[in-house]
């Protein structure tokens, strides 16, 4: 699974994501041998943001490829806070629906938080509703955010040392920078780290991040991680994908992660590429909260 450049290995995660969904679509073909139901993802999608509309295709395409049941359900720009709110109330009681995600962000005129909290946490499969928060927090069952879990879960597959580790989490957003420090310091494997959170306010980040053995860049900020805040050897997780303009490719952009990759790969023992890295990850565990969901359902 490591791919051999110079000093370091690259975490692959386009290919251990195509590994975990082999081994869902083993499981759910299984499920389908003993006449049990096929898991059922649904996405909720406002108005027509290009990156929200690849994101979830994307998602789309991986329920088809493990054999997934899957539904969109979108909606214009304009939709009112209480025509989503309905819909989210419908999802919640729907038999045949496993579990389901609100592509976010949410226009501005939406209580974003208000719709989360509305989300049935049995079918929270994007592990963003505070009930599935608290209980991740404190080392209990529930359904984990998909980008942390994620990176969990390629660490724990590459076999990643974490006991005794300084990591370092660049960023504290609810969705990734906050839960990925609360789950690489919880007592396990990967876990049991030193945990450090920077963000915007914290003074001398270039001097801790050269203290981390695990760093975890989660800002938003392209190129923001330079070989002069690495420690030789660490372990470097980027989580950033912003678009930047470049002429030179078709496309006329090119994904750019939080970390100068060129700059920092030489000094790391192992780095994640963008892309191809936490992205794929994050999908391949969207998918194993849903059938997760479906294994819960089944005992329900």
């Amino acid at each position: 699974m490591c791919t051999n450049q110079s000093k370091y290995l690259v975490l692959d995660g386009k290919t251990m994501s195509k590994t975990i969904r082999e081994e869902l679509k083993t499981k759910v073909e299984a499920r389908k041998a003993a006449g049990k139901k096929i898991p059922h993802l649904s996405a909720i999608l406002v108005g027509h943001d290009g990156g929200s509309e690849a994101y979830v295709a994307s998602k789309m395409k991986a329920c088809e490829e493990i054999g997934f049941k899957s539904s969109l359900i979108r909606f214009d720009e304009d939709v009112t806070e209480e025509q989503l709110m309905a819909c989210v109330q419908k999802l919640n009681i729907d038999p045949e629906i496993t579990g389901y995600i609100i592509q976010l962000p949410l226009p501005k005129h939406i209580n974003e938080q208000r719709i989360i909290e509305s989300v049935n946490p049995e079918k929270d499969v994007d592990g963003f509703n505070p009930i599935n928060v608290g209980r991740m927090s404190i080392g209990l069952p529930g359904f984990v955010s998909a980008t942390p879990q994620g990176i969990i879960e390629l660490l724990r597959r590459y076999n990643i040392e974490t006991k005794g580790k300084h990591a370092v989490v660049l960023g504290r957003s609810n969705i990734v920078g906050k839960p990925m420090a609360q789950l690489l310091l919880q007592k396990g494997t990967p876990g049991d780290c030193t945990v450090t959170v920077c963000h915007s306010r914290t003074p001398n980040i270039k001097e801790i991040c050269r203290k981390a053995d695990i760093l975890v860049a989660a800002l938003g900020q392209p190129l923001f991680v330079k070989a002069d805040m690495i420690k030789p050897g660490a372990v470097v997780i980027d989580v950033g994908t912003t678009r930047v303009k470049n002429d030179s490719v078709p496309s006329g952009f090119k994904l750019t992660g939080d970390v100068d990759f060129a700059e920092v790969a030489p000094l790391c023992s192992y780095i994640t590429p963008v892309p191809g890295g936490v992205g794929p990850m994050t999908i391949a565990s969207l998918m194993m909260n849903t059938l997760i969901a479906a294994e819960r359902a089944d005992k329900a």
